[in-house]
């Protein structure tokens, strides 16, 4: 039917350009028409208000069938208020888009050129000019400031509490690494990077020891989350649709992305009726020939199944017994303890993780 309707526009606006031809030709042949503007003219100054009538409809029909591929509502508390703000601009521009083409498309036809029609001279008008000059300014400063204080928001340090998640971008995935239960991310060092330390664990700092690395994000529900965001080799991006989350991988230049999940993956995918939904990381920066499969699976768990999944990994120590001797000497005892506290613990809440899976699985 879509394609119906353009061809018969087409074929009207093909079928107007051949009469308009003909008459012009008519004219000059007959020589029957002395005025400097004939019947063309009119044609070409009623034109305009049919085209923006056709373009208007097109516009409206356009943005309400699209409305099916939007996002739907923020998962976070930052997202509710970035939502806001990007339908204000969208409610601003769309007015000012609206008002401008009436303009644009009437004036024409209502000016069109008529014989013994003299134009108006209007040098200046101050007011005027105040007015278009001071109302755009205040809108922009609106604008501005509002986005500005949503911005610093999200950027400024994350709360004492906030669940440390680090996402190291490669060449083509995510590389994903948690503190164990001292809840203290080690350092990293590149030169420590190898076939197995793909972040560059630094095991001379002790907050190391329990730090383990994981094939998916979990984080908790009602919770600050951090990411802390870095780039092993190019250009990445860090975007996380559902919460609004995009905050760009540099290497060399480590940044952040904190904020506040508000809907669990079970409550997702009951809102949606998708059963199968699952919340995304994806790279939204052209980094090479397989940046299409950059993606990593995100799940949001309430705080008990959250807890009891941190408790269940084995960290990279104790999956990795013969990085032990990179540990300083001085170190070791320590490093040892965290290895056997990790396998009790992680021993302890496998089996309770699985039933916890089963159960979710049965109930979507």
């Amino acid at each position: 039917m879509f394609y119906l309707i353009i061809a018969a526009v087409v074929l009207l606006l093909i079928v107007i350009g051949l009469l308009v031809r003909a008459q012009v030709l008519i004219d000059i042949f007959t020589n029957s028409n002395d005025k400097r503007a004939g019947l063309s003219n009119k044609i070409n100054g009623l034109l305009f208000p049919i085209f923006f009538v056709l373009g208007f409809i097109g516009f409206v029909w356009l943005s309400v069938s699209a409305s099916e591929f939007y996002l739907p509502e923020a998962s976070s508390v930052h997202g509710v208020i970035t939502d806001g703000l990007f339908w204000f601009s969208m409610a601003i521009i769309t007015i000012v888009f609206v008002i401008t083409h009436i303009l644009l498309f009437f004036f024409p036809y209502v000016y069109q050129f008529k014989e013994g029609q003299k134009a108006l001279f209007y040098p200046v008008n101050h007011r005027l000019e105040f007015i278009w000059t001071v109302i755009p300014a205040i809108v922009l400063s609106l604008l501005v400031f509002t986005g500005w204080k949503a911005w610093s928001d999200i950027t400024k340090a994350a709360p004492s509490d906030a669940v440390v998640v680090e996402l190291v971008g490669k060449q083509f995935n995510w590389l994903v690494r948690y503190p164990g239960l001292d809840k203290e991310l080690g350092k990293h060092n590149f030169r420590k990077i190898d076939e197995l330390n793909s972040v560059g664990i630094d095991f001379a700092d002790k907050n190391s020891f329990d730090d383990f690395m994981a094939g998916e994000v979990h984080i908790p529900v009602g919770k600050p989350v951090l990411f802390k965001i870095r780039a092993r080799d190019v250009l990445h991006s860090v975007f996380a649709p559902h919460f609004r989350v995009k905050m760009d991988a540099v290497p060399g230049m480590p940044t952040h992305f904190w904020f506040v999940p508000t809907k669990t993956s079970a409550e997702m995918k009951a809102q949606l009726g998708k059963p199968d939904f699952t919340y995304e990381i994806a790279c939204t920066e052209v980094c090479g020939s397989g940046h299409f499969g950059m993606r990593m699976r995100l799940i949001v768990d309430d705080e008990d199944e959250f807890d009891a999944w941190i408790k269940s990994q084995q960290s990279f120590l104790a999956k990795n017994p013969d990085y032990m001797k990179k540990v300083p000497d001085n170190l070791k005892k320590l490093a040892e303890q965290a290895v056997e506290d990790n396998k009790k613990s992680s021993s302890g809440q496998t089996a309770a993780v699985h039933s916890i899976g089963k159960l979710v699985t049965k109930a979507y």
